[in-house]
């Protein structure tokens, strides 16, 4: 179920378009299955992924030589708080294993770079949805976070959060084109085992319940597809009783002169 949460600030116009590039047999899973996949954030080819700003580590290794800790500490408890230091990185990166994300991109129209960037070939769709029909879609029991993605230089600025959600709704400027909003869950296991281990709670990623005809809006033919792709994309959809409109890409329009 979609959960409200600080970290994750919807954007200034809820019923926004949100924008998800993918190719053919990911669509006819989408449809099958009736589930949204998020995958786990260390499976993303952006190795910042969950990561912190510099400043923001350095600013924690500062606070051990800060003259507002307590001069009279024991060398043991600086020993302990030295080697939580050493681990705090560690257990950071560890955590990107059970944090699993699902991306949209924010825009009123279609993007000529997000079809280049997403799809493998011509055979592709874009699932045209708003921010409103994305949110009111997820039925899923797990709780669901869901906002926009904020664009900060991870040189110079910080994450003025210790939350540890933060780092998965910033990113690099680098990758500001996006415009992203980002569905985010916590993948649980169970396990008799009360230490911290290597262990994985799932292989690459998780499926959450979504109500399909509440999400979609309208299905986008890639453009340069042949017909024929478009008539199965559209026969697809009614074999599965979908209502939502199939229709080509903008990008196809001709020009006039």
């Amino acid at each position: 179920m979609y959960t409200e949460h600080p970290e994750f600030k919807p954007p200034e116009n809820e019923e926004i378009k949100v924008w998800r590039y993918m190719d053919f047999t990911k669509f006819v899973s989408l449809i099958d299955t009736q589930c949204l996949y998020f995958a786990r954030a260390d499976k993303f080819d952006d190795p910042f992924e969950g990561s912190l700003p510099r400043k923001n580590v350095h600013a924690r290794t500062m606070l051990l030589a800060s003259p507002d800790m307590p001069q009279d500490m024991s060398s043991g408890k600086i020993n302990a708080l030295l080697d939580f230091e050493n681990q705090l990185s560690g257990i950071n990166r560890h955590m990107k294993k059970f944090v699993a994300i699902n991306c949209w991109h924010a825009n009123e129209h279609e993007s000529a770079a997000m079809w280049k960037l997403y799809l493998k070939s011509n055979d592709g769709i874009a699932i045209q949805s708003t921010y409103k029909r994305l949110r009111d879609s997820i039925i899923d029991d797990r709780r669901v976070y869901l906002g926009k993605v904020k664009y900060i230089d991870y040189e110079n600025e910080v994450i003025r959060s210790n939350h540890g959600f933060a780092p998965y709704v910033h990113k690099r400027k680098s990758f500001e084109h996006e415009h992203e909003i980002r569905a985010v869950v916590t993948i649980l296991w169970t396990t008799t085992d009360t230490k911290i281990t290597e262990q994985e709670p799932v292989d690459h990623g998780i499926q959450i319940r979504i109500d399909i005809e509440s999400l979609i809006e309208k299905i986008y033919i890639a453009p340069g597809t042949p017909n024929w792709f478009a008539d199965l994309v559209g026969a697809v959809t009614m074999r599965y009783n979908c209502t939502f409109k199939v229709v080509q890409s903008k990008l196809d329009e001709q020009p006039v002169f």
